[in-house]
C-alpha cells in the first residue's frame, strides 16, 4: 500500500516554509513528518496531494489502493493501531475532519468512504509556523523512543562533562562530541550519525543534531532545539528548529523560531525573541494577508528557504521572511520581508531570479546536491505568483 501525504486545509497556513515543500516536509523534532510516518507504518512508498506547482518535485499518488493522510498530527498508541486496521472504504475523522482513510486513488473522491470512526481522544495537531517550535520538546521525546528502539548508544567520551541520566542520550555512529558540557536533565538529547559538538559548547537538552550537522566551538544552546541535517550551528540559540543544509555558524542569538533549508545567517546575526513592553507577538498571516496575535510572548523568526542575512543583521521580535531574500541594508528591516527582496527593506527592487538559480546552485553544490530544473521552477513559480 501506498501512503499518500494530504496538505487538506494547511498547506497556506505554514507559509513561507512550504512554499518550497508539502506539510509532509516540514522537520519537526529529529524526523520530517513524512518520514516519521514511514517509521510508525512501516510503509516506504510515498506520494503527495499538494499545490500544482510543487507536483513535479513531490510526485502524485498512483492510481491505487492507498493509506491517505493529513500528516501534521503526532498519534497515540490507541491511534497509531486505529490507523493500522483501518479496512478498504474505512476513515478515521478528528474534529469533523477526516484524518486518514483506506481508499483507492484511481477515483480519488472521500464518497468512497463507507465507515467514518470519530477519534475522540485530544491529539497534537499542528496547525502553524509557531507550533513546530513550541511543541518541538514534545516531538524530540516521540522521535527519541521511535529511532532509539531497543539499540545502544555510542559511548560518550570521557572529555565531556555529563548531567543527568544516560538513558536520556543517543550517540549515532561516527557522531563526535568532545570536551562540552551535555545537560540531559533538562531534556533528552539525539546526536544523529556523523555529526560533530565541538569544543567548548554547552548543550542543554533537548536537542536533536541531525546527520552530519555541527555545532561550533563554544556553542551555548538550550533545549526545544532542532538542528536539521547538514547544517551548522553556533552562538546562542534557544528553542528554534531547522529544517536542514543551513548555517548559523557564528555568534549571535537566535530563540523560539523555525528555519527553513539553504538559509545562511551571516555573523552577529540577532534575533528578538521578546518585546520589549512584553506583549504578545504578532506575526505575519499570508492567508489573512495581515498580521496576526501568535499569543506567544517568546517568538523570534520564520524564515523560508534560500535566504539570507549579513553580518550585523538585527531582526525584531516576530520577523517573517520569505523565500530567496536576502537582508543587507543597515537597520531594522520590517516584520515581513517579501520573498526575493534584495536588500530587505520594503521597496526594496526584486532578487533577479537568473541569479537566484546561481546562488542556489552555488550553495546546494557545497554539500554536493544539484539544484534540478523541478527546483527552479519552483523558485520560478514562487517569484512571479507571490
Amino acid at each position: 500500500m501506498q501512503l499518500v501525504f494530504s496538505d487538506a486545509q494547511y498547506w497556506e497556513d505554514f507559509l513561507p516554509l512550504t512554499f518550497t515543500r508539502p506539510v509532509a516536509e516540514m522537520r519537526m523534532g529529529i524526523l520530517t513528518f513524512s518520514e516519521r510516518w514511514k517509521k510508525l507504518l512501516e510503509i516506504d512508498d510515498v506520494f503527495y496531494i499538494t499545490e500544482n506547482y510543487l507536483q513535479d518535485k513531490f510526485k502524485e499518488p498512483k492510481p491505487e489502493q492507498s493509506l491517505f493522510i493529513v500528516p501534521n498530527f503526532f498519534p497515540s498508541n490507541e491511534v497509531l493501531k486505529q490507523i493500522k486496521d483501518l479496512q478498504p472504504g474505512e476513515a478515521l475523522v478528528y474534529e469533523n475532519e477526516v484524518l486518514v482513510a483506506n481508499i483507492n486513488m484511481e477515483n480519488f473522491s472521500l464518497n468512497q468512504i463507507n465507515k467514518m470512526t470519530d477519534i475522540h481522544e485530544k491529539l497534537l495537531f499542528i496547525e502553524k509556523p509557531t507550533d513546530i517550535f513550541s511543541h518541538n520538546d514534545f516531538a524530540i521525546n516521540f522521535d527519541f523512543d521511535l529511532i532509539k528502539g531497543d539499540r545502544d548508544s555510542q559511548e560518550l567520551s570521557p572529555t565531556n562533562g555529563f548531567i543527568g541520566d544516560r538513558e536520556n542520550l543517543f550517540i549515532e555512529e561516527g557522531a563526535v562530541v568532545e570536551y562540552s558540557t551535555i545537560n540531559c536533565k533538562t531534556g533528552r538529547i539525539y546526536i544523529g550519525k556523523n555529526a560533530e559538538i565541538m569544543e567548548g559548547s554547552n548543550i542543554r537538552g533537548s536537542l536533536a543534531l541531525c546527520e552530519d550537522s555541527k555545532i561550533n566551538l563554544g556553542t551555548k544552546l538550550y533545549g526545544g532545539t532542532t538542528i536539521g541535517p547538514h547544517s551548522k550551528v553556533g552562538g546562542e540559540v534557544n528553542n528554534i528548529v531547522i529544517f536542514g543544509y543551513t548555517n548559523k555558524g557564528h555568534d549571535g542569538f537566535v530563540g523560539n523560531s523555525v528555519i527553513g533549508e539553504w538559509c545562511n545567517l551571516g555573523a552577529d546575526t540577532n534575533s528578538s525573541n521578546l518585546k520589549n513592553n512584553y506583549a504578545s507577538v504578532k506575526l505575519w498571516n499570508y492567508r489573512k494577508k495581515r498580521f496576526l496575535d501568535s499569543g506567544l510572548q517568546f517568538c523570534g523568526l520564520i524564515m523560508g528557504d534560500h535566504s539570507k542575512t549579513a553580518i550585523n543583521t538585527q531582526l525584531n521580535t516576530g520577523t517573517v521572511v520569505g523565500v530567496a531574500a536576502n537582508i543587507f541594508k543597515s537597520g531594522f528591516p520590517p516584520n515581513l520581508v517579501d520573498s526575493f527582496s534584495w536588500g530587505g527593506m520594503k521597496g526594496d527592487e526584486k532578487f533577479k531570479l537568473e541569479k537566484s538559480y546561481e546562488v542556489a546552485e552555488k550553495a546546494m553544490g557545497r554539500r554536493k546536491i544539484a539544484i534540478t530544473e523541478a527546483d527552479k521552477d519552483i523558485l520560478k513559480h514562487i517569484y512571479n505568483e507571490f
